[in-house]
Order: C-alpha cells, then structure tokens, then sequence
C-alpha cells in the first residue's frame, strides 16, 4: 500500500520551529500506520491538528496585523482634533457678549475672533469696542441690502450707525414710544454719526372720538372741541448730543400710508417748527440743513431763518419745494448778508425775485442758487446769476492768488517789497 502523505504545507510566518516539529512526527505516524495494519481501515491523515500558537516575542503583532479592520471614511483625517488655540477662540466667541476680551487678545487671534463674531451682539458691547470695517460691514449688508458707502464717509462703522439711528427716528411715534430708546444710543454713537437723513416724522396715534351724547357741557359751547395734537418727535435734545453733526435733512411727511392718507399727516406744526429753530440755532457744527417737501410757508420759513442768521458754520441752505413766498424771500436776503451761505435752494416755491436780488447785493460767498420752478422773473434771474458770476471769479482769484484780498500792508513783505 502507497504511503499517505499529508496534506497540509509548512506555514514560515506563522508557525514557530515546536509547530514543524509536531507536523513532521504526525507525518511520520500516518505513513508507518497502514503498512502494519492487515485490513482496509479509514485513514486518519486527512485530520489536521489546530495550529499551535507560538511564544515567539512577534506572535502578538502578527495576531494584531492580522485582525486590524480599517473603516473606508472618506472624511478620516488625521487633524481631528482642533488646535488648543482654535477652541479658545470658540470659546472666546461664544462668551463674547458677557467677557469681550478681544483687545486682550494677540493681532492675529483677533481677526479670527473678528471674523466669527455674530452680527447680533449689543451695540453697548461693541460700539466703542470694535472698530474692524469687515465686522460693520457684516452688520449692514445683514440689515441693508443697498447701502452707499460714498454718502457716509466711506466708513462701514458710520454707516451702520447713522442708518440705526435714523430708522429709530422714522419709527418714533410721539406719546408711545419711549424717548430713551434714542437718548440712551447717543453715548454709543456720538463720535460716529455725521449726517442724519430722515424722510418722515410719524404723528402721534390718535384715538377714535368719543360718541357725542347731545348733553351741553357746562365748561364749554356745543361747538368746541379738543383738537388732537399733530406735533413730531423733537430733535433737541438728540442734536445736542451730537457733538459732530454736520449735515441735517429732513422731510416732515409720513411714506406708504395707503388707504390711510390724511393730510394732517403732512403737517409741519408750528411747535415742530419752533423747536426745530431753536435746535438749529444751538448746533455750531452744521453745515448743511435741508427741509424739503414739508410745507413750510413764509411764517415757518422766517422763524427758521431767522434762527440760521450769522451762523458760524452753515455752507447749505436747501427750502425746496415749499411754500414760500415774498415775505420769506425777504428773510431769505437778510440770510445772504447775514452768513457764510455757498449754496442756496429754494426751488419750486413762490415768487421772491426782487427780495432775494437786494440781498445778494451784499453777499460774496454765495456761489450757487437753485431758483428751478420758482416764480421768478426774467430779469431778477439775469442780476442773480451775474452776482453769482462775480463771487465765483473772486472765489477763483481767492484760490490763485491769496495775497490778492490782502490788504498792502499784509501784503507787502521781504518777498514782495512792491506789494
């Protein structure tokens, strides 16, 4: 009978020198086995012992390389875990509303803070602390979706500012809203904010009139009534604490009032107009005042005006379409001698020529005048524009030459002995 030989191959890497030793002693049992035995029995060399494992000092990083599974992740990567610094940073911007340590902060971890800070956080915690243009900028394209730099400064800081405030401005309404939602912001924003432009001045709300009972009473005829009041929000004391205010534009109106439209919500009252002079006059800082659409006659307009004379500042003058007529014009001359006007607007009002020709007889500053849609003469307007000729070639002379408007003595000097 053939020997049977076994079928099981040496294994180098993963049996020890004991393992083939035990094999080979196996081998030799099962050839010997049949050659002694007389009758047909089973062979037992197809039975293959466990392998035995090895004491070698490698056998357990085999074992280990072995049964590693390694995940297929797409998004495995090394950097796991985030820097110490990254999650400062986080934390820091988390915590920002109760602990702004950002000036405490290195230059370059600053701007990352910069960066993720949300554009939601208390103006009292961040108007006198973040003075980042990419932070601001973040915060008015949030609220505005059209914003024009060019009009502010070209600052994003003043541009949020001056916007914030006027919107709290148009949405003021007299009576009900609580004055110090504006005072209580001018802390924050006095050093930034430049111009205000508001075109509307919401009126108080009124209540519906109480049902007439057809008793008299005693302290009055059937014919009074209490008029409700129609006064606006008063800017006195909002302007002065604006310490660098310099451009003021207003329209007296109420925007999209609908099925709502009442004329009175048009009205520029008389205590508006006096608290508005009385605001001009105490602002030393601005050069610029428009009031236009507003319906301001020829009484409102004096009582401004007369409150603009000799104003150490005031370069514009813009009354556009109002209704101003001859006694206006008038005040508006006394202004011209009165001032250092460079531009004056009184578009689209009523006739005024001749005054206004009188006061520009003293004037030698003024070098615009916008008379558009006014009721004014042929020949008023021919003087006033060979006045406003005159002044603008004294101005370039001024600007050539500024020795030319000297008096000889102060002209005359070691480099100019001729004076």
């Amino acid at each position: 009978m053939l020997p049977v030989t076994s079928t099981q191959e040496p294994v180098a890497a993963a049996t020890s020198a004991r393992s083939r030793s035990f094999l080979s002693t196996q081998d030799r049992s099962t050839t010997a086995g049949p050659a002694l035995s007389s009758g047909p029995k089973v062979s037992k060399a197809s039975t293959i012992p466990p392998p035995v494992k090895s004491k070698g000092p490698n056998s357990g990083a085999l074992v280990r390389q072995m049964r590693r599974i390694i995940a297929e992740d797409a998004e495995w990567s090394l950097a796991t875990v985030p820097l110490l610094t990254e999650l400062c940073i986080q934390h820091i911007v988390k915590n920002f509303k109760n602990n702004p340590i950002l000036k405490k902060l290195p230059p370059q971890h600053q701007q990352k803070v910069l960066n993720h800070l949300p554009t939601d956080l208390p103006l009292a915690v961040t108007a006198n602390l973040i003075d980042d243009e990419s932070y601001w900028h973040r915060c008015c394209v949030q609220r505005w979706p059209v914003c024009h730099l060019d009009f502010h400064g070209s600052s994003w800081k003043r541009v949020f500012f001056e916007r914030h405030l006027e919107n709290l401005i148009k949405h003021f309404i007299p009576g009900t809203t609580d004055p110090a939602v504006i005072l209580d912001l001018l802390p924050l924003c006095r050093t930034y904010v430049r111009r205000i432009r508001v075109d509307q001045f919401l009126p108080p709300v009124q209540l519906p009139p109480q049902p007439y009972s057809g008793e008299q009473s005693d302290s009055g005829s059937e014919g009074e009534m209490d008029e409700p009041t129609m006064d606006h929000y008063q800017l006195g004391d909002l302007v002065a604490g604006l310490n660098q205010l310099e451009e003021l534009d207003l329209v007296y109106g109420v925007k999209d009032c609908g099925m709502n439209f009442e004329w009175n919500l048009f009205l520029f009252t008389y205590r508006d107009c006096h608290s508005l002079a009385a605001t001009l006059k105490a602002c030393h800082t601005l050069k610029i005042f428009r009031l236009t659409r507003s319906k301001v006659d020829d009484d409102k307009a004096r009582i401004l005006i007369r409150s603009l004379l000799d104003h150490p500042a005031l370069e514009e003058l813009d009354l556009s379409h109002n209704l101003i007529g001859d006694r206006g014009a008038r005040a508006a001359a006394k202004l011209l001698s009165h001032s250092r006007l460079r531009v004056l607007s009184l578009a689209n009002n009523q006739d005024g020529g001749k005054q206004l020709l009188e006061g520009m007889s003293d004037n030698k500053t003024l070098l615009q005048f916008d008379l558009r849609l006014s009721d004014v003469t042929q020949e008023s307007e021919y003087l006033i524009g060979q006045a406003l000729c005159t002044n603008r070639e004294e101005a370039r002379q001024r600007t050539l030459n500024p020795s030319h408007f000297l008096s000889p003595l102060t002209a005359k000097g070691p480099e100019n002995p001729a004076g």
